[in-house]
């Protein structure tokens, strides 16, 4: 598949979701329902937080990055899904399959980071409070959100270029409905050893540093939170990060998943699942929990909505 190599393959067939016919329409309407779903809640937390000066908090700006995350993973890949579901397969071109690569892995990769920022700004919160604003000032916080798009784009930028110096000679068909690292490797006919390593190195990074620091982060508001004496003081402090806590726990148990077996071909359907959850079904979820658990964002859609209804 390199551009200098004339026996390269030129395009992948994508597998799909499902290979039954009787499911096609249903799973078509089901991930409609979802991207549609994920582009009205990311949109809507959007335009909540930033037509509200009130949300104009670093835990909202954060937040807000999250939402254009979410955007960007199910735009990479359901609209692609659907089109697969709708003609009963399709095909993807080399650049195509790359581009998808690239913008994929960035957006894993940043919401990684971002987590884990995120977990900071909760522990400065409650541990912290009256240093809060002092510590995460304007100034950090737009550092923060910058080196976690900057370091996840120098990651899946050095991913795609050596995906790029790969040949694929071989057989053309993803055993999986998006191009992703681990699919690609099983398919390259040339030595894969590079990318392997680079692969584990950003499994080590990007998954288990972060996921460290976020654990160490939340073992120190846990502990805070259980000195506070009255019981609605516990309860707001931990209201605060209930909603992050839980997206961490979905998001990482998906990714560590798929990313720690690369090289794999075993359990291809429980990937493909896997994969569904972090590409669409945490998207989509992610409005509904920072909503349905936030008094300020529900006033806040409130006001959005009547705004728009005048």
């Amino acid at each position: 598949m390199a551009a200098n190599n004339d026996s390269a393959l030129v395009e992948f067939i994508l597998q799909g979701f499902s290979e039954n016919p009787q499911l096609q329409g249903i799973l078509f309407a089901l991930f409609f329902f979802l991207y549609l779903t994920a582009l009205a809640g990311n949109g809507l937390i959007l335009m909540a937080i930033c037509l509200n000066p009130n949300l104009h908090t670093p835990m909202y700006f954060f937040l807000t990055n999250l939402a254009i995350i979410d955007i960007v993973c199910t735009s990479t890949i359901l609209p692609k899904l659907l089109e697969n579901l709708l003609l009963n397969g399709s095909t993807i071109s080399y650049g195509g399959c790359l581009t998808q690569l690239f913008f994929i892995t960035w957006v894993l990769g940043a919401e990684l980071l971002l987590l884990a920022v995120m977990s900071y700004d909760r522990y400065v919160a409650i541990c912290q409070p009256l240093h809060y604003h002092t510590l995460m000032s304007r100034s950090l916080c737009a550092l923060l959100a910058s080196s976690v798009w900057a370091a996840s784009g120098v990651n899946t930028s050095a991913h795609t270029g050596l995906m790029a110096q790969l040949t694929f000679c071989g057989p053309n068909q993803i055993h999986h409905f998006l191009c992703e690292i681990p699919t690609l490797l099983l398919l390259a006919c040339s030595p894969t050893k590079l990318s392997n390593i680079m692969t584990v190195m950003s499994d080590v990074f990007f998954a288990v540093v972060n996921f460290l620091l976020t654990i160490v982060s939340y073992i120190f508001i846990i502990a805070n939170i259980l000195r506070i004496r009255s019981a609605e003081g516990k309860r707001r402090a931990f209201s605060t990060c209930s909603s992050h806590l839980l997206v961490v726990c979905m998001y990482y148990s998906t990714v560590i998943y798929t990313y720690f077996l690369p090289g794999s071909s075993s359990s291809v359907e429980n990937g493909k699942v896997v994969a569904l959850m972090y590409t669409a079904v945490s998207p989509t979820l992610n409005p509904l929990i920072y909503t349905l658990r936030n008094r300020d964002v529900k006033v806040a859609l409130r006001r959005v909505f009547l705004t728009f209804s005048k």
